[in-house]
């Protein structure tokens, strides 16, 4: 017997997108004519059959109460018939088909504490990791820095008054759940030391086989200690990534004297004016300084405003890097510059092409 697959009910799998789309992007799917920032925070999309949809942005912590979203969903019912969406930079956007009611939309945000913004040549919001509010690998915590950052860029986020737009990212850990691989700026948190085996709890905690192949370096071996099966770590192939603690709770990785962050910059995935390009090391560590990481905070402040300074109109932090070169960047930003950012990893990968722009040096 066949089935009426449109009729056919089940849970597997999420809706169809399609569903929770607004009127105006159903009507006009695939028939955009152009876009543009209206004002700071505020995006006009206008469709090919004059209809115009409006974008107001506005930053959230990314890891937001309960409250806080029923507060959005509130103002959303309110100005924009329930419409809202988010990036994948933790902001929240509001859809608005009425252009009046887009200045009280912006008011009602203000009021709540929300800032409107991070759109063009700003700073938008700040991806980040779990850090240690909820990551077993963390080297450092991300909301607390976060936070710490973006009340000291603050301006940049409401202002477009930077050379072009500036994206920061931020990874607790090597593992990189944040886009830190391709941010203009990025804060990476750091393990030190390789993982501290607890021989006794090995057998009891772990799977041996399992946890030698989760490392991606070969790092691990097999090992005898005081007559019991283990495993030992091959110090100068590991890369502090914690693989090994996922599998293994008995080796355990983080340390609240060793561990800290580095800074990484550089990064971007766009494709315009220059082909993608990978963040690269600028401060190799920063220690831990909870709550406030003043250090990490002064540093990428340092760089923000070394790059408003004096990069051109339009010109990404990397392609202003590499325009000056990096002994002028060192220079500019007052950075040392040490042998841990010569890349002597014998592991590392090589760096591939990979833009449509097809340009080889």
């Amino acid at each position: 017997m066949a089935v009426d697959m449109k009729k056919r009910v089940t849970d597997i799998g999420p809706p169809h997108y399609d569903k929770f789309l607004p009127p105006v992007i159903k009507k006009n799917y695939g028939k955009w004519k152009y876009h543009e920032i209206v004002k700071p925070g505020v995006l006009m999309h206008v469709a090919e059959s004059g209809d115009k949809l409006y974008s107001v942005r506005a930053a959230t912590p990314r890891l937001a109460s309960i409250e806080s979203i029923r507060m959005f969903c509130d103002i959303a019912d309110e100005f924009c018939d329930g419409h809202l969406r988010y990036t994948s930079r933790n902001n929240v956007e509001f859809l608005i088909t009425d252009e009046s009611k887009i200045d009280p939309c912006v008011a009602r945000l203000k009021k709540e504490g929300y800032p409107v913004g991070g759109m063009g040549p700003s700073i938008t919001n700040i991806v980040h990791t779990q850090g240690w509010v909820h990551c077993h690998s963390a080297a450092t915590d991300a909301s607390g820095v976060v936070k710490s950052l973006m009340d000291e860029l603050f301006p940049y986020f409401e202002e477009m008054n930077l050379p072009a737009k500036l994206r920061i990212a931020f990874a607790c850990c090597l593992n990189m759940c944040g886009a830190v691989h391709c941010s203009d700026i990025a804060l990476l948190g750091v393990h030190r030391r390789i993982p501290e085996i607890q021989h006794d709890q090995i057998k009891a905690q772990c799977e041996i086989p399992s946890t030698v192949a989760a490392c991606p370096t070969g790092a691990i071996r097999t090992a005898t200690v005081d007559g019991k099966q283990s495993v030992e770590v091959i110090e100068e192939q590991c890369m502090f990534c914690a693989n090994c603690y996922t599998v293994c709770p008995a080796m355990t990785l983080n340390d609240p004297e060793m561990d800290g962050l580095s800074i990484w910059v550089g990064g971007k995935v766009s494709n315009a004016r220059h082909e993608p390009m990978f963040s690269k090391l600028a401060i190799p560590y920063i220690p831990n300084e909870p709550p406030r990481w003043p250090t990490a905070v002064k540093a990428v402040k340092n760089i923000v405003e070394t790059y408003a300074k004096n990069a051109r109109k339009f010109e990404r932090v990397g392609e202003w890097i590499e325009r000056i070169g990096w002994p002028q960047f060192f220079d500019l930003t007052g950075i040392e510059f040490t042998k841990y950012h010569i890349d002597d990893f014998t592991h590392a990968g090589e760096s591939f092409k990979r833009s449509a722009q097809l340009r080889h040096k």
